[in-house]
């Protein structure tokens, strides 16, 4: 039985990259409860069932940058080789979380999956949310400066009404 992990636990592991929510190959590990090297040793006897718009390597800057964000220890983890990653990870996009269910072939794969499907499902219902709400926004702001400058119009009428009218021309005296 696949212990209770909660949506918000798996939606705060699904990061942006290149324009794509995806998941790290060892956060996916670690819920699969499954050694990375495991995770990854079986999507590579399976390649053919992870093309690039399902599974990407990162590149060494993506991986730096992804670091930074959420500031990771250096723990165990050497640029010397001892211990640690020697490669960026593999990001899975949803579909190729998706396919990992079929890959790895456990009661608890095909569990998780759905729960993670879940999580991928809820943020983009929250992404629509939010789109809606800014073009609402943009419709506000646009209506509210149509709005001041028929006002601006308006005002400069009224000044123009209450204003002193036109000033006969002055009469000379004299020659």
């Amino acid at each position: 039985m696949v212990r209770a992990i909660p949506v918000e636990f798996i939606e705060r592991k699904i990061y942006l990259v290149r324009g794509q929510k995806v998941m790290l190959d060892s956060d996916l590990a670690r819920m699969y409860q499954v050694p990375t090297k495991v995770l990854n040793q079986a999507v590579r006897r399976n390649l053919d069932r992870f093309p690039e718009d399902f599974m990407f390597q990162l590149t060494a800057e993506e991986d730096e940058s992804l670091r930074s964000q959420f500031v990771t220890s250096n723990v165990g983890t050497s640029k010397h080789g001892r211990g640690g990653r020697r490669l960026p990870p593999h990001v899975f996009t949803e579909h190729g979380v998706a396919m990992l269910s079929s890959v790895l072939r456990s009661k608890r794969a095909v569990r998780l999956n759905i729960l993670i499907i879940r999580a991928f499902v809820r943020l983009r219902e929250y992404l629509a949310t939010h789109k809606d709400l800014a073009r609402k926004l943009r419709d506000i702001e646009r209506t509210q400066h149509e709005h001041g400058a028929h006002i601006q119009k308006i005002y400069g009428h009224i000044q123009r009404i209450l204003g002193p009218g036109p000033q006969p021309p002055k009469r000379r005296i004299g020659f």
